[in-house]
């Protein structure tokens, strides 16, 4: 019980959602480059600005209801993300704003380098976090034994 306690308080949910995403979001990055030059191919993506809006509104309900940072992080997920169980799937739509080629692949390299990038900032930052947290916990129960 005091484990899951710990494990629920503070960051850590939020970090465990968002480190998954931006691992499920970048194998998506890669298919894209992988298929760039493939004829007829549609890269497809996810929203982050949806994704950081239902995490948001995941935490503010927590709050709400448990007055603190602490207690589950019950993330819902959206349209693009479903969430089952402790994993996250992806429903990846169509950008529109790429342009369109003649051989009917709607690419952009620098867009999706981009994307790639920032994904990869993402997972650094939240996986460094969840790093510190997790030391933190642990150096605190061995100092308690």
């Amino acid at each position: 019980m005091l484990i899951d306690h710990l494990l629920n308080a503070d960051a850590l949910p939020s970090l465990e959602r968002t480190i998954q995403f931006a691992a499920r979001r970048q194998e998506l990055i890669a298919h894209n480059i992988a298929n760039l030059s493939t004829p007829n191919f549609q890269p497809r993506d996810v929203s982050t600005a949806d994704f950081q809006k239902s995490l948001g509104h995941a935490i503010d309900q927590r709050r709400a209801t448990f007055g603190s940072s602490r207690g589950p992080l019950n993330f819902t997920g959206n349209r693009e993300i479903e969430v089952q169980g402790n994993s996250l799937t992806l429903t990846p739509t169509q950008p529109s704003t790429n342009v369109l080629f003649h051989d009917r692949n709607n690419r952009d390299l620098e867009r999706t380098m981009q994307s790639m990038v920032e994904n990869l900032a993402t997972f650094r930052l939240a996986t460094d976090m969840f790093k510190s947290r997790m030391d933190l916990l642990n150096t605190a129960i061995r100092e308690r034994l």
